[in-house]
Order: structure tokens, then sequence, then C-alpha cells
């Protein structure tokens, strides 16, 4: 059955991967038809070969979400596509992290460095 699946145009995962890089390149595409070449965060201007280096955000995150007007839409270098990535995750896994506590106070990013600074300080 695995030999009828790689005749019929590969593995599914293969499948998988060309459907996905058909939607990226229609709606980047689109996109870069409708947005002037500027990372929408830096402001870098892009053209020519470095044009590949600018990309398609989904500002909601949700990569089918592909409205027309491109209101999902912002063109992000790659390197401000990485750092709003980032950013993203880290706000999901410090929403989904319990707070740390000490003595019933919730500790700030900090924590006890506050306390830590005046211990040292004599304070």
């Amino acid at each position: 059955m695995a030999d009828k699946s790689k005749q019929a145009g590969g593995s599914i995962i293969e499948q998988a991967r060309r459907h996905m890089q058909e939607r990226e390149n229609t709606y980047r595409e689109m996109a870069l038809k409708m947005y002037p070449w500027v990372c929408g965060r830096c402001g870098r201007e892009f053209s020519g070969k470095r044009l590949r280096e600018l990309t398609v955000h989904h500002k909601d995150h949700n990569h089918d979400n592909n409205p027309p007007d491109g209101s999902n839409w912002e063109l992000l270098c790659v390197y401000c596509h990485d750092e709003e990535h980032s950013r993203y995750t880290t706000a999901q896994l410090t929403a989904q992290a319990p707070p740390a506590s000490r003595g019933g106070q919730s500790l700030g990013p900090m924590g006890t460095l506050g306390d830590l600074l005046k211990a040292k300080l004599g304070q």
C-alpha cells in the first residue's frame, strides 16, 4: 500500500508539504502585490534577490486565515518574523505556566531581585 501512495504523487508528508508550499506561494504573491516591499517592523526595504527575506506574517497566527483583502497579513523580514513568533510563543508559555509565589504574593519576571539587592546593600 505504501508503494501505491508513492506512485500516486509521493508520501502523505510530501503531499502535505507541497500543499503548504502552494498555499504559501499564493498568499505571498498576493501580499507582495498589495503591500510595499518594506518590513512592517524595522522598515528595511527589499528588492531583487533579497525579496526572499521578506515574509508574510499572519497577524492572528492562523495560516489558514487568508482574507482576499490581506487584512490578516503584514510583511516582515525574516529577523522580525522570527522575533514576533518568539514573543508569541513566550506569551503562550507564560500564560500556561502557574505563577510562582512566595507567601501568597505573585512574583514578577524579576522574582525576588529587589529583595536580594536590598539585602546586599544592607537596607
